[in-house]
């Protein structure tokens, strides 16, 4: 029996779970366009402890979704991951957040293309087949009226994450399904990490950083009217 605690703060939306075995016993989340990772959630991480009834050292691994997505983001829940395995001496576990994202979609046949929001016309996305095989790797692209076009052509493609938004305005196709309104959650980190768990595919605790894909850039601040 194993109990994963798992965070998933890469994009608004900042997400806790506990699992037992791969099976989601509590989840914990809220998307709070403000960002508010740093508040909310070792909050939450509590929160999820205590209505489990579980102590942190009865917990057997930490999870955490490594990217690609907010800098910031990503950056507070590796922080806190990495914290939690030091002070508990616990395995950490990394999940891809496309990888989990893809997971929330439930199709038969076609593709999976995960995406998540970067700047201007830019998204971070990875291409899964239906039983979520990785088709394509990782990488940030800049969207135009042709792309994903080889798998349009081939049969159905399912978008889903919060580059949808912008990825709706430039594909006019009948293949293309978009699924809105969707952001990586801890719910289906569970089974993914008790999946690594079983195999001891854990991370250096000591020397992980999270996949960031591309270096961060510091917005200059507006200049005062």
């Amino acid at each position: 029996m194993a109990f994963i605690l798992n965070l998933e703060t890469a994009t608004t939306n900042c997400s806790v779970s506990l699992s037992k075995d791969g099976n989601t016993i509590v989840l914990k989340e809220d998307n709070d366009k403000s960002y508010s990772h740093a508040e909310r959630l070792h909050v939450y991480i509590n929160e999820v402890l205590k209505e489990a009834n579980i102590s942190s050292s009865n917990l057997d691994a930490i999870a955490v979704s490594k990217g690609p997505g907010s800098y910031t983001g990503l950056r507070i829940g590796v922080s806190a991951a990495k914290g939690l395995c030091f002070a508990l001496d616990k395995p950490l576990i990394s999940i891809p957040t496309l990888d989990a994202l893809a997971h929330q979609v439930k199709v038969n046949d076609g593709v999976i293309v995960s995406m998540l929001d970067a700047r201007r016309m830019e998204v971070y996305s990875a291409i899964y087949d239906s039983d979520y095989k990785q088709l394509r790797n990782t990488e940030a692209q800049i969207l135009d009226k042709n792309s994903f076009e080889d798998y349009l052509q081939k049969g159905k493609v399912y978008f889903v994450g919060n580059g949808v938004e912008k990825t709706k305005t430039l594909i006019n196709h009948p293949n293309a399904f978009f699924i809105e309104d969707n952001l990586p959650s801890a719910r289906e980190m569970c089974a993914l990490g008790f999946n690594k768990y079983k195999i001891s595919d854990t991370e250096d605790v000591a020397y992980f950083e999270p996949y960031y894909l591309k270096d961060f850039v510091a917005l200059k601040p507006k200049p005062k009217s």
